[in-house]
């Protein structure tokens, strides 16, 4: 197939989608955007919607969804020939983005378009989609000086392959090490499924005994449930060592990444990165990002240390220390003893509920749940035999891959599809994710309607030998957490497509997600899906009222960890740049030195394995805040549903179309209040949590 990663079928071919055609697809698929700018920039007029705003948006459009597909790849496929081809074509592809906003004739054609009369007979989603181009062109740095241009150019084209680096050396460096045990006595405390996983590890890779990495699934049972403390010292070293040495080591990227960032703020006319992100996000600026966090700490704080101080104490006792004054825990004992206190807490063990969540039961549950509230219908497509013939599912790009169709309930519109990828692979990358591949046209001037298409990736438990994936609650909250990004897509009815579903302001991207999570506490939601795999009951009323009772254990010491993230990455986008501190892990302990408990081996920050931050050019780059931020509103939002019914249609609607529908075709704020009839209640996330 001639030029496979620029075929615009809403199947696609991923076996065609071989590194051999990335150099050629994407400098073609260059070369064709160019032509577009160059038409468009050089027009003598008269301008039209079509022939700027929407010209310039479907060329990008072609070359976005090319691109997206190269870097999915490298996400979920990575080998050595497609990393080199995927960075080979890298710097091309930034210098270009980055030049579209630089290019002078095409700025002037758009500010001439935009003082034009024409633009005024547009629909309201259109004008701000004018207004918030023009705002992309400008903070990119559209009126800079032809020096200045050159130099931001420059800079975005040094950030793209310096995160990607960044990126590559933290998948390395967790692919790189492993632990191979063969004397079954060091694994005392380890559960079952823990256990068969790690021995199913060792023999794909022909080894006796069991095998533990750095993947999540891997390395968290070992942190919560190995009696060795030797054993847990060693993975966490390990894990704490991801990208601070060797042929791993991200040190230099880091300082070089937030260098050029701020350098990049500044010529934009921001004082720091921070506020150049949060300008138009919903926080407004880096200042008012950090005061947000810094206001819910004081209000946790108090609970955060007694908290720690509680674990220490408990751990003193069962060692039979004094309790006067309880020695500090190593930071590879937290996990551990905070598991044991519990258990000894709510007489609750989270892997007691593993065999009430097959990931396959599971999911249709979540299904089951979105159609009642939602009203859509989720249908999974698969090789099936009728009549002696088989229909084949579309391709995925690796046999765990399934592929899905959604359709309005009540039209039975198709309104996207989606492939999902939950297990872990070490050409994977780690974390769970959403993305999108295609954004169908809501547009009616511009023909008929067309699907969306998306995507959601995890790194879940994964099947052991005959019996199915079984995930803890955590992973469950994950996969309903990635379904919530993956709605916001694919029932977004947007008429523009660069203002469809995630495309909104960051602080509010993760409303759709966290709310979703909800449904994972509630008795009602849980009954249509939390059944045991092997004789298909409910969890008993015992089990669930120990859950919900041990919901808000540590829940302060939770909250104040991802403040803690948010401060060090709003910290170091704002001062550190003008920081004396030589080292940046010095820096970072000095700012969360109240944000974290005292440990008798201090850790230091995962500022060189936090791929969140520096694993793209911007990212959650001084956004981190926005989980927190928008933890608030859906904690607000959910009450809704407490009011009108957990699993009630009318609420369930509303969201869809008033939320979900609208993705940033109105202010954040705006849509919020439709949906709730106020504004937020800023309480509503620690009353929660029990932290108010």
């Amino acid at each position: 197939m001639k030029h496979p990663f620029l075929q615009n079928n809403f199947h696609i071919r991923w076996s065609t989608l071989t590194p051999d055609h990335i150099e050629p697809d994407i400098n073609k698929a260059l070369a064709d955007a160019q032509k577009v700018v160059d038409l468009v920039a050089n027009q003598a007029g008269p301008l039209s919607y079509e022939n700027t705003i929407l010209a310039l948006d479907e060329t990008l459009d072609t070359l976005n969804r090319a691109w997206g597909l190269v870097s999915h790849l490298d996400s979920v496929a990575n080998s050595p020939e497609h990393r080199a081809a995927h960075n080979a074509m890298l710097p091309k592809v930034s210098a270009f983005i980055a030049s579209i906003p630089l290019n002078k004739c095409l700025w002037e054609t758009l500010k001439k378009y935009d003082q034009g009369s024409e633009s005024e007979a547009l629909s309201p989603t259109k004008k701000r989609y004018i207004k918030e181009t023009l705002a992309d062109f400008r903070e990119a740095g559209a009126d800079l000086s032809p020096k200045n241009k050159k130099r931001a150019s420059e800079i975005q084209s040094e950030l793209a392959n310096l995160t990607q680096r960044y990126s590559e050396n933290c998948l390395d460096a967790t692919n790189a090490w492993e632990k191979i045990i063969t004397d079954e006595t060091l694994l005392s405390g380890l559960p079952k499924s823990a256990l068969a996983a790690a021995r199913q590890s060792a023999e794909q890779k022909s080894q006796r005994g069991w095998r533990f990495t750095l993947q999540a699934p891997s390395y968290i049972p070992v942190m919560t449930y190995a009696d060795n403390d030797l054993l847990r010292k060693e993975v966490w070293s390990a894990y704490a060592a991801i990208g601070r040495s060797g042929d791993h080591d991200n040190h230099k990227l880091v300082r070089q990444i937030l260098d050029l960032r701020h350098e990049f703020a500044q010529l934009v006319g921001q004082k720091n990165f921070a506020n150049h992100v949060t300008e138009r996000r919903m926080a407004a600026s880096g200042q008012a990002a950090l005061n947000f966090g810094e206001e819910i700490f004081q209000k946790v704080r108090g609970k955060f240390e007694k908290e720690a101080e509680e674990l220490r104490r408990y751990k003193a006792a069962e060692e039979g220390l004094s309790l006067d004054h309880p020695p500090l825990l190593e930071p590879w004992e937290v996990g551990y003893w905070a598991e044991k206190q519990r258990k000894a807490n709510y007489a609750f063990d989270e892997e007691v509920l593993r065999p009430y969540f097959p990931i396959d039961r599971v999911i249709s549950g979540m299904f089951e749940i979105a159609q009642t509230i939602f009203g859509i219908r989720v249908k999974e497509l698969r090789n099936s035999e009728a009549q002696g013939l088989i229909t084949n599912t579309p391709e995925t790009w690796h046999p765990e891959v399934k592929f899905y169709d959604l359709f309005d309930s009540e039209t039975d519109e198709h309104l996207g599809s989606f492939y999902a990828d939950w297990h872990p692979r070490e050409a994977k990358r780690g974390g769970a994710w959403m993305n999108y591949l295609i954004t169908g046209n809501r547009d009616r001037s511009l023909g008929e309607r067309s699907p969306h298409l998306g995507l959601i990736c995890g790194n879940l438990t994964p099947a052991v030998g005959d019996q199915p994936a079984l995930l803890t609650h955590r992973e469950v909250e994950t996969i309903f957490h990635e379904f919530g990004h993956l709605l916001h897509h694919l029932c977004g009815d947007v008429e523009v497509k660069s203002l469809n579903g995630v495309n909104v302001p960051w602080d509010f991207v993760e409303l759709p997600s966290q709310i979703m999570e909800n449904w994972c506490w509630e008795r009602e939601s849980l009954d249509l899906f939390a059944r045991h795999y092997r004789t298909g009951s409910a969890i008993p009323q015992e089990l669930f009222d120990k859950l919900l009772a041990a919901r808000n254990y540590m829940k302060a010491s939770a909250c104040v960890r991802q403040l803690a993230f948010s401060k060090m990455d709003l910290e170091l986008h704002i001062n550190w740049p003008n920081s004396t501190e030589e080292e940046l892990d010095t820096f970072v302990e000095n700012v969360l030195h109240d944000y974290c408990p005292k440990y008798k081996t201090q850790p230091k920050s995962n500022v060189f394995n936090f791929s969140h931050l520096f694993s793209s050019p911007t990212g959650y780059a001084a956004g981190y805040y926005s989980y927190k931020w928008a933890e608030v509103l859906d904690a607000d939002a959910f009450t809704r549903f407490q009011k009108d019914g957990i699993l009630n249609p009318d609420a369930g609607r509303e969201f869809r179309y008033k939320i979900l529908a609208q993705g940033n075709s109105d202010e954040p704020a705006k849509l919020f209040s439709n949906f709730m009839g106020r504004e937020p209640n800023p309480d509503a996330l620690l009353r929660r949590d029990g932290l108010l």
